[in-house]
């Protein structure tokens, strides 16, 4: 049985629309071999890194940055873990005003001290959420937990 954690931070509800699309994705019916974590960035931990081999983060692009929930996971979970985990297949979901992309950069420069590996291109999800925005998170959450599930990762 494979992992997948699911770490996410929602404000007015835009992310969580597209942290549900990508559980949604990773209960596929096709997907039977993978356990599923789906935490809000307060609740998670280190404990859930330790226990995950997969991860997904959906934050909002808050002033051009990741939610401070999802800055503050990541701080609280990188010492604890550091030297422990192996590396971590992972993907982003960004529910952005703006274009994302500071939220993405920073995103992936702190992962980069973890040792988490992008598998998927990330999805911003730029002002409403849409359906081939729900689509495309739903896509990512599968293909996560197949990958997972099949050893790709």
């Amino acid at each position: 049985m494979k992992h997948l954690l699911i770490v996410y931070h929602t404000q007015t509800g835009n992310t969580l629309q597209l942290a549900e699309a990508a559980l949604k994705g990773a209960r596929n019916e096709l997907v039977s071999e993978v356990e599923i974590r789906f935490l809000q960035a307060a609740q998670a931990g280190a404990e859930d890194l330790l226990w995950a081999h997969g991860l997904l983060l959906a934050t909002p692009e808050n002033f051009g940055y990741m939610s401070g929930a999802m800055k503050d996971f990541l701080d609280r979970t990188f010492y604890p873990v550091e030297g422990k985990i192996l590396p971590l297949p992972y993907t982003v979901l960004i529910s952005a005003g703006n274009d994302g992309t500071g939220a993405l950069r920073a995103i992936r420069r702190i992962v980069g001290g973890y040792p988490f590996t992008e598998v998927q291109e990330p999805l911003i999800a730029q002002g409403e959420i849409s359906s081939a925005h729900l689509e495309r998170a739903e896509e990512l959450g599968m293909t996560l937990a197949a990958g997972l599930e099949a050893g790709i990762y």
